[in-house]
């Protein structure tokens, strides 16, 4: 069992193939604002409204010094289509091993009528330029999530 990543932990270590064809490294972001959130899978719904709310709010959060990660466990090639079909303006990872979902806690037992499987749980991790959690929202719903984030981006 992983241990849980809470506030006030340092976040775990990535690289992570990108969109683009980029790898993203948590270690080469030090000294940044990073929003890490993690979703289950691209062009569902819910998925594609949070990568808009994101999106949306992409120049607060640059202007507030933030840069913006999504992970999924879709393959890089998938990102590019989804981030392309959308005009998305934040960054994406895939986690295909799933091995940063496990180290994040998010890779979660789920239920839907009656049937468990595993999945990403949606959550999103608020992390400093020391590598610090300063905020974790786990479970999360989509509606307002992107502004709730911005916000405590915001009051750092």
């Amino acid at each position: 069992m992983v241990s849980e990543v809470s506030e006030g932990t340092q976040a775990p270590e990535f690289d992570l193939p990108g969109d683009g064809g980029e790898s993203i490294r948590l270690s080469e972001l030090r000294g940044k604002t990073v929003v890490l959130y993690f979703y289950p899978k691209d062009d569902t719904s819910g998925c594609t409204k949070e990568a808009i709310e994101f999106t949306d709010l992409a120049a607060d959060f640059k202007k507030a010094g933030a840069i913006v990660i999504g992970v999924s466990p879709d393959p890089a090639t998938r990102h590019d289509k989804f981030k392309a079909k959308y005009d998305l303006a934040v960054r994406l990872a895939s986690d295909e091993d799933k091995s940063t979902l496990q180290a994040y806690g998010v890779w979660t037992e789920k239920s839907m009528y009656g049937r468990t499987y595993m999945g990403v749980e949606r959550s999103t991790f608020l992390i400093d330029g020391t590598g610090t959690v300063r905020k974790v929202w786990r479970k999360v719903r989509v509606a307002g999530h992107a502004k709730e984030v911005l916000a405590a981006v915001q009051a750092l």
